[in-house]
């Protein structure tokens, strides 16, 4: 590979390896499946595309859609098929890259593809927002600050007033601010006023979680229109295919099972961590999304031993702070109950 960029050396693969289970909650997908209205009418969309025809150059359809129902300007929306092309895009555009450790994984990937400075500051006592830690490393140039809200891997939902004060400084040495709000819906929080107020700050959000659409690959960006215009020129032309578009149209266009969706899954939630505090041994960490996060005496115990009983969930062990942990997605009530019936016979 003595052609390649040498700094393509320390890339690693993505932590996953995909295990089948007859309960699969491994990977923070919806329970449900997109409601059948919504599905026979994007199947309706999709049969009467010209296929023969390209898409839209950036999605424009969609994205004037995105911006209907985000209350933003179009110019201020940039799409992908999936949030992490806009990760990656972001790090490409960053001089550096600032993140919290432990985090989703992707942050680091994207600095390291491409070939950025990258450090991470470890999360505070029960995974606490380190403002203080933080604050100290935006010292030098500026780069890019990642900060999911509510934060993966941990499901921990920040002091709305710690990521205000952190946003405040950031901006003001002339960092740009990702906030990733993957799973918002599920924590009923909503950050669009930061971004409104700073053309520094960004949002992401994605289709796959609350929106049911995991498998269709959608996420988009909300920012100030220089720099969502910026974005979207660095992600290659036609990159929403037609039968995407079609339906994120479709899902765009009824949007209100969202919200009883993650008003599901918060009570299904809550259900699992009540059933969890009956273990001897495992302890599930305060969530405001769609999983949960458990500390387990052996992470590779309790996910073979889950695995023996066809309940398939994600070992957290690699990650930083995250000894013992797994993660398992909140699923639907039977799954659930499979779930807290396998967990609460092992030690």
């Amino acid at each position: 590979m003595d052609a390649w960029k040498p700094h393509l050396s320390q890339l690693a693969p993505y932590p996953y390896k995909r295990v089948d289970a007859r309960v699969k909650l491994d990977q923070n997908e919806s329970p449900e499946e997109l409601p059948a209205a919504v599905k026979e009418r994007a199947l309706a969309r999709l049969a009467a595309l010209p296929w023969n025809r390209y898409p839209d150059l950036h999605g424009e359809e969609v994205r004037e859609a995105v911006a209907r129902f985000a209350g933003w300007p179009a110019e201020g929306v940039a799409v992908a098929p999936g949030s992490n092309f806009l990760v990656l895009a972001l790090g490409q555009a960053a001089r550096r890259v600032l993140d919290t450790s432990p985090s989703f994984a992707y942050y680091e990937g994207a600095a390291r593809l491409s070939g950025v400075e990258y450090r991470a500051v470890k999360l505070g006592q029960d995974f606490g927002l380190p403002v203080g830690g933080l604050l100290a490393a935006l010292s030098g140039d500026p780069g890019v600050l990642f900060l999911s809200q509510p934060h993966a891997p941990t499901g921990r939902l920040f002091p709305r007033a710690e990521v205000e004060s952190l946003v405040k400084a950031a901006t003001e040495r002339g960092w740009m601010v990702v906030l990733d709000e993957a799973y918002h819906q599920f924590a009923r929080s909503d950050l669009r006023d930061l971004a409104r107020q700073n053309p520094r700050v960004v949002l992401l959000r994605t289709f796959s979680k609350a929106w049911c659409l995991g498998g269709i690959r959608g996420g988009y960006l909300l920012g100030a229109p220089e720099v969502a215009g910026k974005i979207q020129s660095m992600l290659p032309p036609f990159l929403i295919p037609a039968h995407t578009g079609a339906i994120l149209l479709s899902a765009l266009e009824s949007p209100g099972y969202v919200e009883a969706l993650a008003g599901r899954i918060a009570a299904e939630r809550e259900r699992l961590q009540a059933g969890l505090a009956r273990h001897p041994t495992w302890k599930a960490s305060p969530s405001a999304t769609n999983f949960v996060l458990i500390r387990t005496p052996d992470a590779r115990a309790a996910y073979e031993g889950l695995l023996s009983r066809s309940v398939l969930v994600r070992r957290q062990d690699h990650y930083p702070g995250l000894q013992g942990c797994i993660r398992v997605t909140v699923g639907s009530p039977a799954e659930n109950d499979a779930f807290l019936a396998a967990a609460l016979a092992l030690p």
